[in-house]
């Protein structure tokens, strides 16, 4: 705590909030605690008009899901009795997110975009307009995440939350010690069951609301008409793998991801069929059927634009890996390249690792950081269509 004339100072800190019961529930958890002074910070990073976004222009609401976010966040605030900021991101998330995530899907990769959004936006956009504008000590958002210092190596860890099953470190996977040093998690222990017990208990107004979902401070889309407003369609042939027949059509590769079952349009087969691999050149969709899920297995990858939130990895023990957000951590062999990039081994084989995802590092509940997969093999063969 900072002292002055002889009094405690209480640390300021700008909490994101969204509008959801998470970021209230933070809001109402950070007022009550003495050692800080509580001010909210709200926002507003994409624009449907700006952007072109032709679905999100037609919503049927008479007030946009964006707007009735800040008008949740605003009702909590006066509820709690809070100063509430508005920030405009717009720029920054199509500058720093958005253009990759469509640079990605054009090159036949399958992007995460909230992890860069976390990166660039609520972790170095947000921080630094709290630190600069509203001389903040530190921030605060509701992820499900935990930050702990370790004083015997001078350097903060990042760990999994009480409730795993919201556990949010994949997303946040790319933070930094600058970062997680001046960032507080008031939900690591935390379920989200309390959470809303809580909001409840409080009578916030978002105890009940539904949880956001869809692309990071996009919302939810028709994923792939989304896309169309952005990446021209480029019809194609839909190719049995196994048999290399031509058994449909698509209107571009770049719509699909590896492991993708719905939307194919296949139907009056005897099994299911499923991507397995993408041709961007030739405009080829490679599908397999559930006979043949052989064709999504890999056991090498290689990872590259790594971030390790800790410089040393020696301290840690039994190395292991998500290659999705849903996975379950799997055990690795992990081989350093250079400070960058590494081999990533797994010889139990995994389904749909797919080039442009990203590999998040872990151990124990520790999440040592991640990188981009970019290249996947099979028997130390390179997996070339896709």
């Amino acid at each position: 705590m900072k002292e002055q004339c002889g009094d405690l100072v209480p640390k300021k800190v700008i909490l994101g909030i969204s509008g959801g019961v998470d970021s209230s529930v933070c809001a109402l958890l950070l007022k009550q605690n003495p050692d800080y002074s509580i001010e909210l910070l709200f926002m507003r990073n994409w624009d449907s008009n700006v952007n072109n976004d032709i679905l999100g222009n037609k919503s049927n609401d008479l007030i946009c899901p964006q707007e009735q976010d800040y008008n949740d966040a605003k009702n909590i605030a006066e509820h709690l009795g809070l100063k509430i900021h508005r920030v405009d991101f717009s720029k920054e998330y199509w500058d720093m997110v958005f253009t990759n995530f469509l640079t990605e899907y054009q090159n036949g990769r399958t992007p995460n975009p909230d992890i860069l959004c976390n990166k660039f936006i609520k972790f170095d956009a947000f921080l630094k307009y709290a630190k600069t504008k509203l001389h903040a000590d530190y921030i605060a958002m509701g992820h499900y995440a935990k930050v702990q210092y370790i004083p015997e190596v001078k350097e903060f860890q990042l760990l999994k939350p009480k409730d795993t099953n919201k556990d949010q470190t994949y997303f946040l996977s790319q933070l930094n010690q600058s970062q997680l040093s001046q960032t507080i998690f008031p939900l690591a222990n935390l379920t989200k069951e309390e959470v809303r017990k809580i909001a409840l208990d409080n009578n916030l107004l978002t105890a009940n609301k539904k949880d956001s979902t869809g692309i990071c401070f996009i919302g939810e889309r028709d994923f792939q008409l989304f896309l169309e407003n952005y990446i021209p369609n480029q019809p194609g042939n839909v190719i049995d793998i196994n048999t290399k027949k031509i058994i449909g059509q698509h209107i571009g590769v770049m719509y699909y991801t590896i492991g993708q079952r719905k939307g194919l349009n296949l139907s009056g087969f005897e099994h299911p069929y499923f991507v397995v691999g993408k041709d961007m050149e030739n405009k080829i969709l490679y599908v397999a059927n559930s006979e043949n899920e052989h064709y999504l297995l890999s056991d090498k990858c290689k990872v590259t634009n790594v971030n390790w939130i800790n410089n040393n990895l020696n301290q840690f023990k039994n190395i292991r890996v998500k290659f999705r957000y849903r996975q379950k951590d799997i055990n690795i062999e992990l081989e350093i390249i250079d400070q960058n990039s590494v081999w990533v081994k797994y010889p139990q084989r995994a389904k749909s690792v797919s080039p442009g995802q990203q590999a998040v590092f872990y151990s124990g509940d520790v999440c040592l950081g991640g990188g981009v997969i970019d290249t996947i093999y099979l028997n130390n063969k390179k997996i070339t269509f896709i």
